[in-house]
């Protein structure tokens, strides 16, 4: 598919999905590498004592908010110039990232409901993009992504609320939308290959099904650097804010004379809503603790 077939299969469905775009080897130093970081080998991780249950750390983690900063091997990921290459086709031509995420989802481990990622990370010009990347194959059974195609186009934030569903983390879900809640089309991939998202498109994934195996993926967050980023995790969102944490992987920071600022950290996302709340509030602390220090 060329960049002309990219740009508009983009438009059209509000998602492109790329097979093999990272070769196996690759893969394999990326799976390695997740486990070192839910281990602690690269550093602290905000909330790892909230695990619970036996066996290894990374079979009971869900998922780990910016990896990144933590692991220079995941800091490459976010930077890989294949990746950067098709975001300035669809986003460009300055594109940052502000947000790594590495999901691990063991066997058992539920998906995330129906949501648009525009809700949590507002742009100022709706270029925001999911960058998301099979470490696993991604299947139905092990809980591959789900997209309502074409749901970008309304250019609407839908409300949300807490669902109550068992399949799903304490996220909420996104509702009133004109599509079928139990309906959408399921993106299987081959482990290497990447689905590029636009931010405003309705998207989850169900549990992982499986009795063993991860539906391991890299999901990162990109945007037109000559948009603001009036967001970081942790923080609320004003639209006059320029949150100047994030990596330039394309073209030029146009506001590069505002410096930069090193204000979020990695840490789980727990899948219980009591605790998601209890670590929320410790996140907010320590990022505005960073934002008045910066």
């Amino acid at each position: 598919m060329d960049k002309e077939e990219l740009r508009a299969a983009y438009r059209r469905d509000g998602y492109v999905a790329i097979e093999s775009l990272f070769r196996a080897d690759e893969i394999e130093r990326l799976c390695t590498e997740a486990t070192a970081i839910v281990e602690g080998e690269r550093g602290e991780i905000m909330g790892i004592d909230l695990l619970e249950g036996d066996g290894p750390t990374i079979a009971k983690v869900l998922a780990i908010h910016f990896p990144h900063k933590a692991s220079p091997v995941m800091l490459d990921v976010v930077k890989d110039a294949r990746v950067a290459d098709i975001l300035t086709a669809l986003i460009g031509p300055d594109v940052k990232c502000m947000q790594s995420m590495l999901f691990a989802k063991n066997a058992g481990k539920p998906g995330q409901a129906w949501h648009q990622d525009e809700h949590y990370i507002a742009t100022r010009d709706r270029s925001l993009c999911g960058v998301w990347i099979a470490l696993d194959d991604a299947t139905i059974e092990n809980g591959c992504l789900w997209m309502h195609p074409g749901s970008h186009k309304h250019g609407i934030l839908w409300p949300t609320k807490p669902h109550g569903d068992p399949r799903f983390d304490s996220s909420e879900e996104a509702y009133d939308f004109p599509y079928d809640r139990e309906g959408g089309v399921a993106v299987e991939v081959p482990a290497g290959s990447v689905v590029f998202f636009d931010g405003y498109v309705l998207h989850r994934s169900l549990e992982n099904k499986r009795t063993e195996g991860f539906r391991r993926a890299i999901v990162n967050h990109y945007m037109n650097a000559r948009s603001y980023l009036p967001w970081t995790f942790g923080l609320p969102p004003a639209p006059h804010v320029d949150v100047r944490d994030f990596v330039l992987v394309a073209g030029e920071d146009p506001y590069a004379w505002k410096g930069k600022e090193e204000i979020t950290f990695p840490f789980v996302r727990p899948e219980d809503p009591a605790q998601a709340g209890l670590l929320f509030q410790q996140l907010i602390a320590v990022a505005e603790e960073r934002k008045a220090q910066a």
